[in-house]
């Protein structure tokens, strides 16, 4: 439910609060706006009356959240969450740009690879340094090596570094490193790792499972939430469906659909919604269009002898000229490309 505080309420009336959530063993989410605070009750707490938090001091209203994803709704947090990094935000006017390598392979190349995508226009440098692949036998990435160059190119370029965890045993090693977790399509379900992230306070790409509805995205992301996570960035990226001309199907569709139910920033990913570079401008202009909060987009210096994913990726002079006509089209619709 959501606690409505009074304008001017004070600290111990909302101390008190909170208090009283934590006494029904419900968790305290709070929100404290410019003239009003708002407490989320979140959890099991169907059997609480509503009048035991109405009848205390400093409560306006009392209201119940409908939908099942409490945190992610936009009933408990009606404006769009803005998040900030190092030099630009995610979730307001600005569209941000991440892009980079499908593995980190070496320290030349991903430092190669920075500098182009910075001059370019990213703003966020990615790379895998753990491999989620089909084979077994597949390159499964070079770890704490590939951070160690991550790190590197973030330290000449500037750039935030987004990298993919795979596991819980990861995560006290990367977050010395990462200033943003990638949760792939392959682990929206994992929830031992979900709850672990959301532990941290280290933001969230969160990738959308490639069979799983919008719903069942959010109310995997509530696992982060509900942690004490709040910067979560949900991730369009594709999903299984019955046509093969592509890796997989684009929902463009989840973009406005999302931005109605949850305030949280939405991304899309062109690179493996699509599998196939010649695709990747198209998409990336069309969910711009739509109203994505952000692009993640595959970049590699020599595609073709890339380790992975090498035909979806662009190269560092395609993806300029993607960046060009991305900017264009959010011009067109009242946003920007960050400066």
């Amino acid at each position: 439910m959501m606690i409505i505080m009074h304008p001017g309420a004070h600290k111990e009336q909302i101390k008190n609060v909170i208090a009283e959530i934590e006494k029904h063993k419900l968790s305290s989410h709070l929100i404290e706006g410019i003239e009003q605070t708002i407490i989320g009750a979140v959890g099991d707490g169907h059997y609480v009356a509503k009048e035991i938090f109405e009848a205390l001091p400093g409560v306006e209203s009392v209201q119940r959240i409908s939908q099942p994803y409490k945190l992610a709704s936009r009933q408990f947090h009606e404006q769009d969450s803005i998040f900030e990094f190092n030099g630009f935000s995610v979730g307001g006017m600005e569209v941000p740009i991440i892009a980079g390598p499908c593995s980190v392979e070496s320290r030349a190349q991903i430092l190669e690879i920075a500098q182009a995508v910075k001059e370019a226009g990213a703003n966020a440098l990615r790379g895998g340094v753990f491999k989620p692949r089909t084979s077994p036998y597949a390159f499964q990435g070079l770890g704490e090596e590939g951070l160690e160059y991550m790190a590197e190119a973030r330290e000449k370029t500037g750039l935030p570094i987004v990298v993919e965890v795979m596991a819980v045993s990861q995560l006290k090693m990367m977050e010395k490193y990462v200033d943003v977790f990638q949760l792939g399509a392959r682990n929206m379900q994992n929830f031992n790792l979900l709850r672990a992230i959301g532990e941290t306070r280290t933001p969230v790409l969160f990738k959308r499972g490639m069979s799983a509805t919008i719903e069942e995205m959010l109310m995997a992301s509530e696992y982060i939430l509900s942690g004490g996570n709040p910067r979560v960035m949900l991730c369009e990226r594709g999903i299984r469906t019955f046509e093969t001309a592509t890796r997989n199907t684009t929902d463009i569709n989840a973009i406005p659909v999302l931005k109605k139910l949850t305030h949280l920033p939405v991304i899309i990913d062109p690179s493996h919604s699509t599998g196939d570079s010649a695709f990747v401008s198209s998409i990336a202009k069309a969910g711009v269009a739509a109203g994505a909060d952000g692009i993640i987009v595959e970049v590699h210096q020599d595609p073709a002898h890339a380790i992975s994913d090498g035909k979806q990726s662009l190269t560092p002079e395609a993806f300029a000229k993607m960046v060009k006509q991305v900017r264009a089209v959010a011009e067109a619709v009242d946003r920007r490309l960050v400066n």
